[in-house]
């Protein structure tokens, strides 16, 4: 009886921490239940996201030796400033001489109006000469008949009327030869017409004198390369006096301003997620303390292994499932970029809202 009553006093406040205790566990187990009850099955997450962006590749469009780098890496460019120079040398040349050939052509063509003038001239003075031949025949052939009307008579002799017969048949030869000299001078004109048609507008020759010329202006250009866009350089393999060739990679522009999240969640995560659905970001490089926000985009046409360089065969018989991830795009808001930049390749903890997934 003594014994009894003297372990009560010790056992009473053990067996209320106990109590206690375990009262305050089946609270948490409660809260924990309606929140996920509430809340749980609202969202999908994954820490298996990282950053990415249209990295825009500079090669040059033209081959040549380098003359001059204005950029370094990680510097920050916008878009249409100049990169770098290569040396121009032979691309002004090529310049001087398609203009030459386009004043040569312009000349020439200008040759052919100024040819067109006088071949008019030539064209009217033709025509007076047939004109004039006309005449002297029909008078030659008017002598030869009166001529001929007064040899019966006797008052002309045979060679009066012999006379009169060869002058009319040389003023025959010469209205032929005046005719034969018109249609020439006629071709030569129409034949300089077709030349000089078009002189200021589509003649063929200023045409293509005109694009050769634009096209080495085009090249002179291109030997100043520009930024495509803006971003931060990186990947720079390019060093002054190198020769290039068109296409070469120099350089790439990251633009940091567009950059994305590929975010890959497992595929029972995704029964809910629909493009247009919310997400709420958190960078390794900035921390919880910075929230990034963006809306997802879409969906990858297959998954990593799928599109990997040797693809999964599970045609086996040692075939085991493993849950596959799918990649899914997500857009960032662009002025939280601005306010806290991330890099290309960052690693990301991604959460999409699907509570109003149906």
């Amino acid at each position: 009886m003594g014994n009894a009553s003297s372990e009560t006093p010790a056992a009473n406040p053990r067996r209320r921490q106990l109590m206690i205790l375990g009262g305050v566990v089946v609270a948490g187990v409660a809260l924990w239940g309606g929140y996920e009850l509430l809340f749980g099955g609202r969202t999908v997450e994954t820490d298996n996201a990282y950053v990415g962006a249209e990295v825009a590749q500079v090669t040059p469009l033209v081959a040549g030796p380098v003359a001059r780098i204005l950029v370094r890496e990680t510097q920050t460019v916008k878009q249409g400033d100049t990169l770098l120079i290569l040396d121009d040398s032979d691309a002004r040349i090529a310049v001087a001489e398609a203009r030459a050939a386009l004043g040569q052509a312009e000349r020439r063509v200008a040759g052919f109006q100024a040819n067109d003038d006088a071949l008019g001239g030539q064209v009217g003075a033709r025509q007076a000469d047939v004109a004039r031949a006309r005449a002297d025949l029909q008078l030659a052939r008017l002598d030869l008949a009166r001529r001929n009307r007064l040899s019966g008579s006797g008052a002309v002799s045979g060679e009066e009327l012999t006379n009169a017969r060869n002058s009319a048949a040389t003023a025959e030869a010469a209205l032929a030869q005046a005719e034969a000299n018109l249609k020439s001078a006629q071709g030569q004109r129409q034949a300089n017409a077709v030349m000089i048609k078009g002189a200021t507008i589509d003649n063929p020759d200023i045409v293509g004198a005109r694009a050769r010329l634009e096209a080495a202006e085009l090249a002179l250009s291109r030997t100043v390369i520009r930024a495509p866009t803006t971003g931060v350089i990186s990947r720079k393999q390019v060093q002054v006096g190198q020769q290039v060739a068109v296409g070469a990679p120099l350089m790439s522009v990251a633009p940091l301003q567009a950059a994305y999240v590929d975010a890959n969640f497992k595929e029972v995560q995704l029964t809910k997620v629909r493009p247009g659905q919310s997400v709420t970001l958190v960078s390794d490089l900035y921390g919880d303390d910075v929230k990034f926000h963006g809306r997802v985009f879409g969906f990858a046409g297959g998954t990593g292994s799928a599109f990997s360089l040797i693809p999964a065969q599970n045609a086996s018989g040692n075939w085991i499932k493993v849950v596959q991830r799918l990649p899914v795009r997500i857009d960032l808001d662009p002025r939280e970029l601005v306010r806290h930049p991330l890099r290309v390749g960052l690693s990301m903890k991604a959460k999409i809202d699907i509570s109003d997934a149906r």
